[in-house]
């Protein structure tokens, strides 16, 4: 079992940035993708960036660029920084953490990030 402990998040204004971390506290098994997703209101929660074990990042076109996901493996903890951001930035974000070897899914706890003036 993992325990995925998420910190930051926030309001800031357009243009601004904000980091968002998570740690992941137990053993993981196997190959491990640690992700952010984000959840508007009303809308589904999406992936906004990924990174595999070997480093491997993904990114949707709506925050390429702008977001960048980075992994530190001696302590399990990934962490969110995101630049230029825009009132559709705003959503609650989650961070995720999927053991392959047992395909469970792990959530941490969300945060709500607010774009506005």
């Amino acid at each position: 079992q993992l325990q995925v402990v998420q910190s930051g998040g926030g309001l800031v204004q357009p243009g601004g940035s904000l980091t968002l971390s998570c740690s992941a506290s137990g053993r993981m098994y196997g190959f491990t993708t640690m992700a952010w997703y984000r959840q508007a209101p009303g809308k589904y929660r999406h992936s906004v960036a990924e990174i595999t074990q070997i480093g491997r990042t993904t990114y949707p076109d709506a925050v390429r660029g702008r977001y960048t996901i980075v992994r530190e493996h001696t302590n399990n903890t990934v962490v969110l920084q995101k630049n230029d951001l825009q009132p559709e930035d705003t959503a609650v974000y989650y961070c995720h953490v999927h053991e392959s070897n047992t395909d469970i899914h792990y959530w941490g706890q969300g945060a709500q990030v607010t774009v506005s003036e």
